[in-house]
């Protein structure tokens, strides 16, 4: 079954060029663009992507503004930001706005394919290249008492490997390859990581694994 994308972003040559690398990626299509936020609900309550491609940065209405509306219609549709943007703040903000994964405007080929697959795999995904960005930003955060309490955690060695993993930013086919696991198994030690923890976004994760210390700005 094709993966179906909407892509939003004000320059065109931008949409060109993300078009081009969608469509030599088998199962993913491009249904439709948008050069502005404003334009964001309406064409996906049209549309029906499977997933958001979104800027952050437009000339009328911001990507996040576009995030909160969609959030607020409960749309199905990931969302997946592509952003030339490296600031902590702006990453988190996208993250807890309701983005599902963040990827750099610099990214390869082949991490615009493992970012897609990720979101269609119901997963999230942080390029490697601003993870240490968004732990830092998090143990600061963590420093100054701004995080929500947590419960202590009750994972198993295994589960609290794979947490580091997911942390990093790496994909569950990435952390079954690295550990010798199937997918499955992988994909069933997240489910129960996110169950007993009850947090299910990427920053909220991050946020735990730096204020418990179960990755450091060394790792």
């Amino acid at each position: 079954m094709t993966c179906t994308l909407l892509l939003v972003d004000d320059h065109s040559l931008i949409r060109a060029g993300v078009r081009a690398l969608v469509s030599d990626i088998p199962g993913y299509a491009v249904i439709g663009e948008a050069n502005d936020g404003g334009q964001v609900p309406e064409l996906v309550m049209q549309l029906d992507p499977d997933i958001v491609l979104l800027d952050i940065s437009m000339r009328c209405t911001s990507g996040l503004d576009a995030l909160s509306r969609l959030r607020a219609l409960g749309c199905r549709s990931k969302v997946l930001i592509l952003s030339m943007h490296t600031d902590p703040e702006l990453i988190m903000q996208a993250l807890e706005s309701g983005a599902h994964g963040y990827l750099l405007k610099d990214t390869t080929a082949t991490e615009l394919e493992q970012a897609l697959a990720a979101l269609r795999g119901n997963e999230r995904y942080l390029s490697p290249a601003i993870a240490h960005t968004v732990i830092n930003q998090a143990l600061l955060r963590a420093q100054s008492g701004k995080p929500e309490a947590a419960e202590k955690h009750n994972l198993t060695a295994r589960q609290l490997e794979i947490l580091r993993l997911i942390v990093r930013g790496k994909s569950t086919r990435e952390i079954a390859q690295g550990l010798g696991l199937s997918i499955k198994t992988v994909e069933t030690h997240r489910s129960q990581i996110m169950k007993r923890l009850q947090i299910y976004d990427v920053a909220g994760l991050v946020l735990f694994a730096v204020r418990e210390q179960i990755i450091s700005l060394d790792d």
